[in-house]
């Protein structure tokens, strides 16, 4: 089982339980701007056992098919890596671990969730 993870502020234990936890690079990227070197970012993200899983063609084209309908809708046009961040999820893992629940199943209806903070 794998889970995408929107930010390696939520605990990633619960997911490691069950299966292998993976981020595309726009959390990589994320994840580095906390750190004073790429190489502590990647250090970080290692002990938390996440795994570097690139977006794929499909995804990227979901993530702004997404987006298209966010902006439709009158959203402005900051969250492009919180569609690609859904759409890797839903197209590459099983879920998605993030806080952010309402926002990803607003857009990514069929994508299941994994909030650290629920009961």
């Amino acid at each position: 089982m794998n889970f995408s993870a929107s930010s390696v502020e939520t605990s990633p234990d619960a997911a490691l339980q069950e299966g292998q936890l993976v981020a595309c690079e726009v959390v990589w990227a994320e994840v580095a701007v906390s750190f004073a070197s790429a190489a502590a970012a990647q250090d970080a993200l290692k002990l938390l056992n996440m795994e570097f899983s690139p977006l794929t063609i499909e995804a990227a084209l979901k993530a702004g098919i997404a987006c298209k309908e966010y902006r439709a809708r009158g959203g402005p046009k900051t969250r492009v890596a919180d569609f690609l961040i859904g759409a890797h999820a839903l197209c590459q893992a099983d879920r998605l671990l993030t806080r952010d629940r309402g926002f990803y199943r607003s857009y990514f209806k069929r994508l299941r969730i994994m909030d650290p903070t629920a009961p």
